[in-house]
């Protein structure tokens, strides 16, 4: 499937979205086309796409009044060559039963505080990406992603959003089997393997979504629609959550933060559905894009864990 990245170019005079291209920090321009920000700056910003976040209000201040036309000595986009938008996050949190329709189908009562856990970094991967399968119960999350562009502890609700840089689609895949494997759930190991944490195409500047606090997501299994929601239903507000996590760990420039998953996905249906190789599983967030992850077998003979611990 050809991802979509087709740009809506009357909102990039408001907003900007900004990607990896071969490791390369780069700008969405007009006709498909990107601007390549070292180049555009005369350097002041240095190639790596993870490292803007540590100067975030300046490149911020800087795009404003830079001409990032495909004048400016754009070069086209080959969407293939599109890569992880986050390469180096030092953390990558993640929310779990964030929707009321989800909790429900969970059979899990609302959570009076967030449950957080994390995603170890390694299981990052781009938009359009082949995911090995791990065993036989894996799960699809779609969710928008939160990308952190200042450092802060204790945030209080109502700045919440100053600390935010963008916004991202992702999805936090995961095996069912792992994460309840034993008396205590493993959730991070569970959502850590190779590929599970796929985000992309692009990160969006906030101007970039129509509403911050409403944003639409989606995803779709072959064609069928399995999930679709808004961030407005979520339990837990963005401004909670970065509130609740700051007041634990320090957010630093570049962080990751999943928000949490709609209804709809395959453990709670009736039977369980997973996936499967030759799947396709598509995830859209409005104002930021599609991402794509075809599933493959994974090696024939898997480690068992179990069986290892018990040989230790």
């Amino acid at each position: 499937m050809q991802l979509a990245y087709r740009i809506d170019f009357c909102t990039l005079a408001a907003g900007m979205l900004f990607g990896n291209l071969q490791g390369r920090l780069v700008v969405a321009a007009a006709d498909g086309a990107v601007v390549d920000v070292e180049r555009a700056s005369d350097g002041r910003f240095g190639p790596d796409p993870q490292s803007v976040y540590a100067a975030w209000d300046a490149f911020v201040a800087w795009a404003a009044s830079a001409d990032l036309s495909a004048e400016a000595g754009s070069q086209p986009l080959d969407p293939a060559h599109l890569d992880v938008p986050v390469p180096g996050p030092r953390q990558v949190f993640a929310v779990a039963l964030n929707y009321p329709e989800h909790a429900a189908e969970a059979e899990m009562a609302k959570p009076d505080s967030p449950l957080i856990f994390t995603k170890f970094p390694t299981c990052l991967v781009g938009a359009d990406a082949e995911v090995a399968l791990p065993g036989e119960m894996v799960d699809w999350e779609v969710e928008v992603v939160l990308v952190i562009g200042k450092e802060g502890h204790g945030v209080a609700p109502e700045d919440a959003w100053d600390h935010v840089a963008g916004v991202t689609v992702g999805q936090d895949l995961s095996a069912r089997d792992v994460q309840r494997r034993g008396p205590a759930p493993q959730f991070s190991l569970g959502k850590s393997f190779p590929g599970f944490g796929p985000i992309g195409p692009w990160v969006a500047t906030l101007d970039e979504v129509a509403d911050r606090d409403a944003i639409p997501l989606s995803c779709e299994l072959n064609g069928e629609r399995v999930q679709g929601g808004t961030t407005a239903e979520m339990i837990f507000s963005v401004p909670e959550l970065i509130a609740y996590v700051s007041g634990i760990c320090t957010l630093l420039p570049g962080d990751l933060l999943f928000t949490g998953t709609p209804a709809g996905v395959g453990a709670r249906r009736t039977p369980p559905r997973f996936l499967r190789p030759g799947d396709e599983l598509v995830s859209r967030v409005e104002g930021v894009g599609e991402i794509v992850q075809r599933f493959v077998a994974g090696p024939e003979e898997q480690i068992d864990a179990k069986a290892m611990a018990k040989g230790a």
